[in-house]
C-alpha cells in the first residue's frame, strides 16, 4: 500500500488579488491650506481693530490735551509774592520839611504762574487794599507781543500790545521769583504810571491766541493805545477811568484805563 500525504502549506493556495477591486486611497489635504482663508480674514479683522483702537486712542490724547490746557490755569508753579512801593509824585508833599519828605511805602499782591515754554506769565492781582486799584487778571503772552487785562469789578477784557521795557521775559522773571523765593516780598521798589485810552471793540478773541483767548472769552473786549499816541485827547477829567496797580518784573506798574 502506497500512503499518500498532503503539505498543509501547499494545500492552500493563495487568494488572486482583483486587479478591478482595488482600494482607492485619497491624499489628505494639508491643513495649512484649509486655514487659509480664516487666517486671511482674521488678519484684516486685527488690522481694522488696531487702526480704531489707535483713532481712538489719538482722540483721547487730543481731546486730554485740550482739557488739560483749558481747564488747568496752573500748569507750572504758582508763585504768590508781593511788592512794596512809593510812588515818587509822594515825595513832593507841600508844607513837609524836606529833611522829613519820606513817601510812604504801599503793597501789592500777586498770584504769578509763568508757563516758559508757552512764553507766557499769568498774573492775578489780588484785591488791594486801598479803593483806587482793580483787582484783576493779566496774562502777559510773549510769543504773541500781546497783553490783556481782565478788570474784574468791570468785568472787562482790554488788549494792547506788550510793553518789554516794565515785563520781564518769562525765564527772567522766573529766575527773579526763585532766587527771591516764593511767599516773600520783593525788595522794596517805586511805581511807574501809564495812562490808555480804550479805542476799539473786539469782535473775535479767538484770533489773540489760546491764553488771551480763555481770559477774555464771553467777556466784552477793547483795544487799548497808550495816551499819549492818541490825538486830539487833551482833558483828563473828561474821560471815565480806572486803574490797576500791577507788576512783571522789579518795579510796580500803574495802569490807568480811559473811556473816550
Amino acid at each position: 500500500m502506497v500512503k499518500v500525504a498532503f503539505n498543509s502549506a501547499l494545500s492552500q493556495k493563495a487568494p488572486k488579488k482583483d486587479e478591478n477591486n482595488e482600494t482607492l486611497i485619497i491624499p489628505e489635504k494639508d491643513p495649512e491650506d484649509e486655514v487659509v482663508p480664516f487666517r486671511h480674514q482674521s488678519r484684516v479683522w486685527c488690522w481694522c481693530m488696531c487702526l480704531g483702537l489707535a483713532l481712538m486712542l489719538s482722540g483721547v490724547v487730543v481731546g486730554g490735551a485740550y482739557l488739560y490746557r483749558y481747564f488747568i490755569v496752573q500748569e507750572g508753579e504758582v508763585f504768590f509774592c508781593g511788592l512794596k512801593y512809593s510812588d515818587p509824585k509822594d515825595y513832593l508833599v507841600p508844607d513837609i520839611a524836606a529833611d522829613s519828605q519820606v513817601a510812604p511805602y504801599q503793597s501789592i499782591e500777586e498770584n504769578i504762574c509763568i508757563l516758559e515754554d508757552d512764553e507766557v506769565e499769568l498774573i492775578s492781582v489780588l484785591v488791594p487794599d486801598f479803593a483806587d486799584g482793580d483787582p484783576a487778571d493779566i496774562v502777559h503772552d510773549f510769543h504773541r507781543g500781546l497783553t490783556a487785562y481782565l478788570d474784574l469789578s468791570l468785568n472787562k477784557c482790554y488788549v494792547i500790545p506788550l510793553n518789554s521795557s516794565i515785563v520781564m521775559p518769562p525765564r527772567s522773571l522766573f529766575e527773579l521769583l526763585i532766587n527771591i523765593k516764593a511767599g516773600t516780598y520783593l525788595p522794596q521798589s517805586y511805581l511807574i504810571h501809564e495812562e490808555m485810552v480804550v479805542t476799539d471793540y473786539i469782535e473775535n478773541v479767538d484770533e489773540l491766541g489760546f491764553f488771551i483767548a480763555r481770559l477774555c472769552h464771553g467777556k466784552k473786549s477793547f483795544k487799548l493805545q497808550r495816551r499819549d499816541l492818541v490825538k486830539g485827547i487833551q482833558k483828563r477829567n473828561a474821560l471815565k477811568c480806572f486803574k490797576i496797580i500791577h507788576f512783571g518784573s522789579d518795579v510796580a506798574v500803574e495802569t490807568r484805563v480811559c473811556e473816550q
